[in-house]
């Protein structure tokens, strides 16, 4: 961690300002965005279906990514940690979980839409209700992990924000960081390719495919796989072998996860008979 005033190792006074102004326009994007959303299913009865409950829960999980980016976004901004190594802890679980339900969510909404458009059978709210609690609870439950003793939380290499701790090399972290990157990451991402590949199949040639059946695969793989990648190859090399700022990069990719979420899953595809935004401007203009 940076002390108070100086600037984090490897790291000048400018490449500090872009790293923490990027940092804030993540946070505020993905922050606006789906607390548009979050509002729209609130506000509008239409979007209360159980598949729309799956979006607001990805909804919820960005926003929180989101505020756990603002903090870190303000934090470099300082360039400083000012909340303290309890508050590191707290702060690497609170991003670790939001993380984890995102990724997740983004596996439950794909394998509803294959339910919806393959099957033809509609969701049932206790099938939902039912998906959004093993994704609450098992994100909580690999985040808690490093609480415990399994896996441990740490400064980045920017020192202003917190995150699991690949640096170390021990049988502990090694055993952790292969676990939870199989059961947390490698596995959803199959299920999200896999729904879609399937939807994509069977509905190709028909006009009722009414979602991007690309998009969400490759978020998860383009934006997630390079902060994946680079815990495993912390575990396999030396993660000290690359330039601190090299190892910031992934974090700031990933943290666009949530505007582009928002993006495809409540404006760029239609969830329903509308989209959830397009029933909060067409509720807005009745009252007008």
């Amino acid at each position: 961690m940076a002390a108070s005033g100086a600037l984090p190792t490897g790291f000048g006074e400018l490449e500090v300002l872009a790293v923490g102004t990027m940092l804030l326009v993540e946070a505020l994007c993905g922050l606006s965005l789906n607390g548009l959303t979050i509002v729209s299913f609130c506000k509008i009865p239409e979007l209360w279906t159980p598949r729309h409950l799956l979006v607001l829960s990805l909804a919820l999980a960005d926003s929180g990514l989101s505020l756990n980016t603002l903090i870190a976004a303000v934090s470099s901004l300082l360039r400083r940690w000012p909340y303290g190594s309890g508050g590191c802890q707290t702060h690497g679980f609170q991003g670790f979980v939001t993380a984890l339900a995102s990724i997740s969510g983004s596996a439950a909404i794909a394998w509803g839409h294959h339910q919806h458009y393959c099957t033809r059978s509609q969701l049932a709210w206790s099938t939902a209700i039912r998906l959004v609690l093993f994704v609450w609870l098992s994100s909580a439950f690999w985040a808690a992990l490093p609480l415990l003793g399994w896996g441990h939380y740490d400064y980045e290499p920017l020192g202003t924000c917190c995150t699991l701790d690949y640096s170390k090399r021990d049988r502990n972290s090694t055993s952790f960081l292969f676990t939870m990157g199989f059961f947390s990451f490698l596995i959803p991402l199959f299920i999200t390719f896999t729904s879609y590949q399937l939807m994509e199949q069977k509905l190709a040639r028909s006009s009722r495919l009414q979602v991007n059946t690309s998009l969400p695969a490759r978020t998860l793989m383009l934006c997630w796989g390079p902060y994946v990648f680079l815990h495993l190859y912390a575990v396999i090399a030396d993660a000290s072998s690359l330039s601190p700022k090299l190892q910031m990069v992934p974090a700031l990719i990933a943290k666009t996860v949530p505007t582009i979420n928002a993006i495809n899953y409540a404006l760029g595809s239609k969830m329903g008979s509308r989209r959830p935004w397009q029933c909060l401007s067409l509720q807005r203009s009745k009252r007008d």
